[in-house]
């Protein structure tokens, strides 16, 4: 696969944290599992629909996980200057 057409994975996941300054899942058990995107403007907009559902618990969040970076760290997704 060329890389023009490589796809730039990206996980939503969500659940209610332990804190509002924390990243800490409550219950791992009960963390969602939105979806794997192939870019971070699908991944963007599947996790602004979460978020807003879940406006009225502050201890609940969703997170985009850059999955691209954690298959192949050594690869910089940066347009070269």
């Amino acid at each position: 696969m060329p890389d023009s057409a490589q796809q730039l994975l990206h996980l939503v996941i969500g659940g209610e944290l332990t804190g509002l300054e924390s990243t800490t899942f409550k219950d791992l058990d009960k963390v969602e599992f939105v979806g794997v995107y192939p870019n971070y403007a699908t991944a963007y907009t599947a996790w602004k629909a979460k978020a807003h559902q879940t406006v009225d618990n502050a201890h609940m969040r969703y997170f985009i996980v850059h999955l691209h970076r954690l298959l192949d760290p050594d690869h910089d997704t940066k347009p070269a200057r």
